[in-house]
């Protein structure tokens, strides 16, 4: 059997005996066949993150891994029921192979690669450097990604602040500003941006397009941020008697090797975006592109190679350790198929149960509202996975790239910055918050409750958003 050029079959025997069942190789389940009931899981799931650290904080630290399985099986059990075993598995395939591996591998890599880089020396977390800290960190999330800049810039961040009382406000700025505001400029930054890519969007029309919106974004925040820092840092007693960190050292990188594997990590992804192959695989109804396979493949060899020629005493130095990855790895495995329901519940349109949303970006002539999408989309955003809730409305608007990016480029700029920009409303809009989120409390910084990190996000993102609202999306 020639690859070439064809589609394989990965299971030939297992597909035949799924083709007898109704809807065999469905993974684009019709979310007009739900009802509402069946986000319950996903809502539970989300506010299991929000308030059981709070409410059972032992419990929580020891048994998330099983809450979010219990949250999964919560649907995937009556899913299975109803609509059938072979509707479950192919939804949970597509899922697993479409979705969360590429998802967990791409951010194992940055993690492991960017782990294994050590800014040595001791930086001292005055206002201007921590501020310039963070306008690097915004610069390189759009070349390396909001994960790998995150990854990269936290422990030497946390490290430069470890002799002041007042860390958090910090870190929240950093996942604001690295973590998602910074990915807003090419499709190596943030998911959202490499599907559309990958669904023919230019890879320069979003510098192009949203660099006033992503200058105006990042620009205030340095500025907002440097003055609560300032606030903070002249308070008195704010500094420890002690420094932890000793002034011994000059500042340097070791592992610096690192860097060329983080060049490999950003190739890959490349690759796989630029390169068209006829080949692909169908395992059990998901279709997987070689070029897709070969990243994923090139990235574990990167993060291995990593593991191996990075010195022991780097990954010391980093306090580097695997409980923050295990961590997102356990959550999102339970956000990913929690949320199967709920996406395919929005992509039903205006006929499925949250019909009302996708009538809400659309006037009464039929063209699209600009502003509702650009709110939608990032509310949305907030608490999905902002990769899949650009697609819908991706979609919504039409779907077709050449008109997104010309006759309709306001609407593709809109839902482009809503789901990049208000990704950072929560802990779980995008990876890196939450990944960065359980670094810096490894680390000992005492971080805000779920609701507590959305007060700082309401106080300081939310009028930001009407600001650009009036000025790019009315």
């Amino acid at each position: 059997m020639t690859l070439l050029g064809k589609r394989w079959n990965a299971w030939p025997a297992l597909s035949i005996l799924l083709a007898l069942s109704p809807g065999a190789f469905a993974a684009d389940f019709d979310g007009a066949q739900l009802s509402g009931i069946w986000g319950v899981p996903f809502a539970g799931i989300l506010l299991s993150i929000a308030l059981m650290p709070l409410l059972v904080p032992q419990f929580w630290h020891h048994h998330y891994g099983k809450v979010a399985a219990a949250w999964g099986l919560a649907f995937l059990l009556p899913f299975a029921i109803v609509f059938g075993p072979s509707a479950a598995g192919v939804n949970v395939v597509h899922a697993l192979f479409a979705e969360y591996i590429p998802f967990i591998i791409l951010l194992t890599a940055l993690f492991t690669v960017s782990g294994g880089i050590f800014i040595r020396g001791n930086l001292h977390g005055s206002p201007g450097l921590n501020t310039a800290i963070l306008a690097i960190g915004a610069f390189l999330a759009s070349f390396m990604g909001t994960t790998g800049a995150s990854m990269l810039l936290i422990r030497p961040l946390i490290r430069a602040n470890d002799d002041r009382k007042h860390v958090a406000h910090v870190v929240v700025f950093f996942i604001f500003i690295v973590s998602n505001a910074g990915g807003a400029l090419t499709p190596l930054g943030d998911p959202p941006l490499f599907l559309g890519f990958l669904k023919g969007v230019d890879f320069f029309w979003t510098v192009k397009t949203l660099l006033p919106e992503t200058l105006f974004m990042v620009g205030s925040l340095l500025a907002i941020f440097y003055l609560i820092d300032s606030w903070y840092y002249h308070r008195r007693e704010e500094l420890l008697p002690k420094d932890p960190t000793p002034d011994s050292k000059a500042i340097g990188f070791d592992g610096g090797i690192n860097f060329v594997l983080l060049g490999a990590v950003v190739a890959l992804v490349l690759m796989s975006g630029f390169w068209k192959s006829p080949v692909s695989f169908n395992i059990y109804g998901t279709e997987v592109g070689l070029p897709g396979i070969l990243r994923d493949i090139g990235l574990v060899v990167v993060a291995l190679v990593s593991l191996k020629i990075t010195p022991s005493q780097v990954h010391a130095d980093n306090q580097f350790g695997w409980a923050p990855m295990a961590e997102v790895a356990k959550l999102f495995a339970g956000i990913f198929l929690t949320i199967i329901p709920v996406i395919a519940m929005l992509k039903a349109g205006a006929d499925g149960p949250f019909g009302a949303v996708v009538r809400a970006v659309t006037q009464p002539d039929g063209s699209p509202d600009v502003l509702m999408y650009f709110w939608i989309t990032g509310a949305l955003s907030s608490f999905l996975d902002n990769a899949p809730t650009y697609l819908v409305f991706f979609n919504t608007a039409g779907g077709d790239p050449q008109v997104l990016m010309t006759t309709l480029a306001p609407t593709l700029a809109a839902i482009s910055a809503g789901a990049v920009f208000m990704g950072a409303n929560t802990y779980i809009g995008n990876a890196p918050n939450l990944m960065v989120k359980a670094i810096a409390e490894d680390r000992g910084v005492k971080m805000p409750s779920f609701f507590g990190y959305m007060m700082w996000s309401g106080g300081i993102l939310v009028p930001l958003f009407v600001v650009m609202s009036f000025i790019w999306f009315k």
